[in-house]
């Protein structure tokens, strides 16, 4: 097995690991899908404007719906998992590291959302218990490191979408990528590249979110839970 392969299944086995503690705790997968539809709610109402853009609407609303909502992706890791070397062989290089790098922010989004409904309280959330969580979590560097990964992700699928021919390339795997059973990460992998190609250059874009998850993040390890509010 290469070794991109082995990267993705272990990253894989992390979020299955996470499913598998939830299944047995209903008390906190209650939790966890909670924070995560509370989490998508203030992405939506942080970044606002980018989604009623013209230009960086599609873009974001991937972000929002692809890398911070709270969808049951157990079908799509399966397939993931299921056919690891089929997905190496198959699909070009660029598109594996960006498998890949899915692979791990997913992992590390998993364990960092686990870790925060432990700490929360019972009923809704809201700013202020949002705030206490994230203290009470810590994990600052990895706090970053998830931000910089979902930057990347982005930078990756904004570089896919330079190459006219990998997007003609991925078309032609429909079909082989549903006989392999990779049929949900061809869906993925086609709405972002559909989502980055609308939008162009995506220098403005990156830098908008980064610079305003950058001030959020700082505000809530400072202790400022009004950064979170949401509608």
């Amino acid at each position: 097995m290469s070794q991109v392969a082995a990267s993705i299944l272990a990253h894989l086995m992390a979020v299955d690991a996470e499913r598998q503690r939830r299944c047995q705790d209903a008390g906190l997968a209650h939790k966890v899908n909670a924070l995560k539809a509370w989490q998508q709610a203030r992405f939506a109402a942080t970044h606002e404007d980018l989604l009623r853009d013209a230009r960086y609407g599609p873009a974001a609303r991937f972000f929002l719906d692809d890398l911070y909502g709270p969808q049951d992706f157990a079908q799509r890791d399966a397939q993931f998992a299921r056919i690891v070397p089929a997905l190496v062989r198959l699909f070009p290089a660029e598109v594996v590291e960006t498998v890949e790098a899915l692979a791990a922010l997913h992992a590390l989004s998993e364990s960092l959302d686990s870790q925060m409904a432990t700490h929360l309280a019972d009923g809704p959330i809201d700013a202020g218990g949002y705030g206490v969580c994230w203290r009470n979590t810590g994990r600052r560097e990895q706090r970053f490191a998830q931000l910089e990964m979902a930057l990347g992700l982005g930078r990756r699928l904004e570089k896919l979408t330079r190459k006219p021919l990998l997007r003609h390339s991925l078309r032609l795997m429909r079909g082989p990528a549903r006989a392999a059973g990779l049929e949900a990460l061809q869906n993925f992998l086609e709405r972002g590249f559909d989502a980055f190609a609308t939008m162009g250059r995506a220098d403005h874009f990156l830098a908008q979110i980064e610079a305003r998850e950058r001030q959020l993040m700082t505000q809530l390890f400072s202790g400022v839970s009004s950064a979170t509010t949401v509608p």
